[in-house]
């Protein structure tokens, strides 16, 4: 069963995607949830730590996506980067709490954008750790000094890929497979 803070969030993402940011009140959020306005701050505090709240619950279900892209080749690391970013780009392309996100960047409705991009570090961080934690034990065929700005380099890649795709999710995922191949020494020499 949903905690009360769950069915908060749940609310925040509901009206987020259906109405925009701006839309979200914590009046409209206690009605939504059935809880006064004061146990709306109780449970999540104010509208900025909601937005960041609403972010990295999000962000957890993508790296669950890389999780189990990862889990489905544990002999091929080049394999495996190519399944994580290509599931990756197909969970953002349908998925309503990011496109609303994206697509606020036209009037006033821009606060959560900022969590995305120029205020990203907590997001990045996350997921480069999530991401080496994957990688290292395939005993990547690259100098340690190197395996962090290696992981890094494709975090953002991704990352931009997911804001503003340029192709296919198999075709991207093939792509920064094949350079991520190139970069940390994977077993496939070519992009399929």
């Amino acid at each position: 069963m949903p905690t009360t803070r769950d069915r908060i969030v749940a609310a925040a993402v509901e009206m987020t995607t259906s109405s925009g940011w701006a839309a979200v009140t914590m009046a409209r959020l206690a009605d939504a949830a059935g809880v006064s306005r004061q146990t709306v701050y109780n449970e999540v505090g104010s509208k900025p730590a909601l937005a960041e709240t609403m972010i990295l619950e999000e962000l957890a279900r993508f790296l669950q996506v890389v999780e189990h892209a990862f889990d489905a080749e544990p002999e091929d690391l080049t394999r495996g980067i190519e399944r994580s970013v290509t599931d990756v780009l197909t969970y953002a392309r349908d998925n309503d709490l990011l496109h609303a996100v994206v697509s606020a960047t036209h009037g006033a409705d821009t606060e959560l954008l900022p969590l995305l991009t120029t205020n990203a570090a907590g997001l990045l961080g996350v997921a480069k750790e999530v991401v080496s934690a994957r990688v290292v034990p395939y005993a990547p065929d690259i100098d340690p000094d190197r395996l962090d700005p290696a992981i890094d380099m494709v975090v953002r890649v991704v990352l931009s890929h997911v804001m503003q795709p340029s192709g296919t999710p198999a075709r991207t995922g093939a792509d920064i497979a094949w350079l991520a191949g190139q970069v940390l020494g994977g077993s496939r020499a070519d992009a399929s």
